[in-house]
């Protein structure tokens, strides 16, 4: 159980993959995607007039579902960062693959279709969409695709562990 608490693998050396769950890089890739999904989310929300496009209102849900996950797996990294005992269970690894995995496409989903829809209006008249509001839905857009990097970067890095476990 030692072993498993300090993360060492039958020899005696450290075992850490960067970005796997329960590392440092894998604390500030949780707090970017935090900070860049919340971001997303409010450029979105601080028009009212968001709600009239279905694209728009997905961005929304789906990074509605992505700032919880990351301020929860946010606090676990942090408590197995700073505590230096989170053992490594294949069961655990699993699910937090998986969740960033199903979370990561949602999250590429809806920044594409926010961005095609902010384009589509913004080719069709400055009638529609206000510069500023299409400003503030591409700002939007963007946000959400750097939270999908960096949930699709820790996806993989929990990927090339599993096998090690």
């Amino acid at each position: 159980m030692l072993r498993a608490c300090l993360g060492l693998n039958y020899h005696g050396r450290m075992e850490e993959l960067p970005g796997a769950f329960g590392s440092s890089a894998s604390l500030a890739l949780r707090l970017g995607q935090t900070v860049f999904s919340t971001a997303s989310l409010l450029f979105m929300c601080l028009d009212v007039d968001f709600y009239g496009y279905t694209a728009f209102c997905y961005l929304v849900t789906v990074m509605g579902l992505v700032i919880p996950w990351s301020i929860t797996l946010l606090v676990v990294d942090a408590y197995s960062v700073f505590v230096k005992c989170l053992p490594l269970q294949r069961r655990l690894v699993m699910i937090v693959f998986l969740g960033d995995m199903i979370l990561s496409y949602l999250s590429l989903a809806a920044a594409c279709s926010t961005a095609s829809v902010t384009d589509l209006l913004l080719d069709a008249d400055r009638s529609y969409c206000p510069a500023n509001l299409c400003g503030r839905y591409q700002l939007s857009a963007a946000m959400a695709f750097l939270s999908w990097f960096l949930s699709s970067a820790s996806c993989l890095f929990n990927f090339w562990l599993f096998p090690s476990l």
